[in-house]
């Protein structure tokens, strides 16, 4: 595949990575952890080389206290672990300031301080003179400093307060630099700047003002949606040290998403961030943190979305089989991530040679003919509220009856009836019952099986009649469900037609199979129905 560079690639450099998810990431809507799941998670960002890990804000809370309590007692292979907090209080010294003495004690070499940058905080929240801010700040470092911290200083909402009153803002970092921290972090902490205000800012500050850029940092929010490219921008302009969380997580729209940041660096403009061998493992590494964090993955996320390297229309497969950079960027691979093919009405005869190959079929198993009957039919289901690109496992079931005469008049068990029952009493709970009766090699069979809902209750009904003829089903699991309501021309509401996700999994791998109907009952059967097949297949060709 070709390589893919921008404006000053090849540099070399290498870009010092600090992830802020632990505590920035912490305070986005709907991302929680446990000290538990923060340890594992710097132990997950340790492994894929993330040189600063910041930890958490040990002066705010308890739970961060406990967490670095506990990560002092762990070996960091790659990452160096930071703690963050505030510059002191007003009309206070550093020394006796709590906050400051808490990250004095925190068993970390490095501290990351926060303070005002911008003229309007400092006089209309924190209600103080600008000098008076200055103290605070050099007061801050200077005292961590002589407890034997390295410190990096955040001069939060600079590039507004450069925007306001730039003089004052450049007084910021020089302040925090004769104090001696290491870096000085220009934040866009609104997250309104745009890429242009980013590097005009970051060349006026080097050329106009002196100063040193290796001495800088960049940490960008994602309000204007442009936090991966101002930091990219930074970049550009010599900054080395970039700030920012897995996938993006943060307060209001997020931080800058480091899962985008590091492959654009790396693979795009010839900078070393965590390495090639690393950047293979991004994708587990975004996983797992959504997984942990109780997080729902973003499809279409650049580089490690399910659908980042998804091909739906025709002309796009052709073209990918016959050249994958044709219509991919990267070769996925490189962040650990797959191609996949889509079915859907808008395939074309590529899409279902791609995606046989993908199932592990052989690409030439279909006739012309065979293709497009199959074709055909898939545009038939799409039409009626099926959606094949949801259901792999669905899917692979139609190819099979196409493919070969044989499977077509395969069966391993055949529906005779069912029955699902929803009783509720007074005082008590709501009861699910399902009763099948199914023909399986020439027996019928008729189990009875109650469960915690109605589908909970008819697939174990239904697999209970099966597992004696199978007992491979025993291994298997239903381990998702979801329902989605399916416009209708001429019906609506509760009487429209439902689609069924059923994600089922077994020791190796996951399947989801669907069923459309007017009835989530029957939907949900013939979901259930796939997802039984497709394993029973799967052993069969084992």
């Amino acid at each position: 595949m070709g390589k893919n560079k921008s404006a000053g690639t090849e540099t070399g450099d290498l870009i010092e990575v600090y992830d802020t998810t632990l505590r920035d990431g912490t305070q986005g809507e709907g991302f929680s952890l446990s000290i538990d799941d923060k340890l594992m998670i710097a132990g997950i960002l340790d492994e894929l080389g993330i040189k600063f890990i910041e930890g958490g804000f040990p002066a705010s809370n308890p739970k961060d206290k406990k967490f670095f309590d506990a990560a002092s007692k762990k070996t960091f292979k790659k990452s160096i672990l930071t703690a963050f907090g505030s510059t002191r209080k007003k009309n206070a010294s550093a020394k006796d300031d709590p906050g400051l003495n808490i990250l004095a004690e925190t068993k970390v070499d490095y501290i990351t301080v926060f303070g005002k940058s911008w003229d309007l905080h400092v006089e209309s929240v924190l209600k103080i003179g600008l000098n008076e801010n200055l103290e605070i700040i050099e007061d801050s470092i200077k005292y961590l400093k002589s407890c034997g911290k390295k410190v990096f200083f955040d001069a939060e909402h600079f590039f507004d307060g450069f925007k306001n009153n730039g003089d004052y803002a450049v007084k910021t970092i020089k302040a925090a630099i004769s104090a001696g921290a290491e870096k000085v972090v220009l934040c866009d902490t609104n997250g309104g700047s745009l890429p242009g205000d980013i590097s005009i800012i970051t060349e006026i500050l080097k050329n106009r003002y002196k100063i040193n850029i290796d001495r800088l940092g960049i940490h960008t929010h994602n309000d204007s949606d442009c936090a991966v490219a101002n930091t990219i921008a930074a970049v550009s302009c010599g900054i080395r040290h970039i700030q920012g969380t897995i996938n993006g997580y943060g307060e209001r729209t997020g931080n800058a998403n480091l899962s985008s940041i590091i492959p654009n660096l790396e693979l795009k403009a010839g900078y070393k961030t965590i390495g090639r061998e690393n950047l293979k493992n991004l994708l587990k590494v975004s996983r797992l943190i959504d997984e942990i964090s109780n997080n729902t993955p973003v499809k279409n996320m650049p580089y490690v979305g399910e659908s980042a390297f998804a091909h739906k229309a025709g002309l796009h497969a052709n073209a990918v089989l016959k050249n994958p950079s044709s219509y991919e960027h990267i070769d996925p691979s490189l962040v650990g991530n797959n191609r996949r093919f889509l079915i859907s009405d808008l395939s074309g005869k590529s899409s279902i040679e791609a995606k046989a190959k993908e199932l592990g079929l052989s690409a030439g198993s279909l006739s012309d003919l065979q293709e497009t009957e199959l074709l055909n039919k898939i545009k038939e289901l799409e039409n009626r509220g099926f959606n094949f690109e949801s259901a792999d496992g669905s899917f692979k079931i139609l190819l099979n009856k196409f493919s070969s005469e044989d499977y077509k008049n395969k069966e391993y068990f055949k529906l005779i009836s069912y029955r699902v029952n929803i009783e509720k009493t007074t005082g008590s709970d709501i009861f699910s019952e399902a009763v099948v009766m199914v023909e399986v090699k020439n027996k019928t069979e008729h189990t009875v099986a109650v469960g915690n809902g109605p589908v909970n209750a008819l697939d174990n009904a239904l697999r209970k009649a099966l597992v004696k003829f199978y007992p491979v089903l025993s291994e298997m699991k239903l381990t998702d469900f979801k329902v989605r309501v399916i416009s209708n021309k001429t019906q609506s509401g509760t009487a429209s037609y439902v689609r069924v996700l059923i994600e089922s999994s077994d020791k190796e791998e996951k399947w989801t199979t669907m069923g459309v109907s007017e009835n989530i009952i029957e939907a949900s059967y013939m979901a259930l129905a796939d997802g039984i097949i497709y394993k029973l297949d799967k052993e069969e060709s084992k």
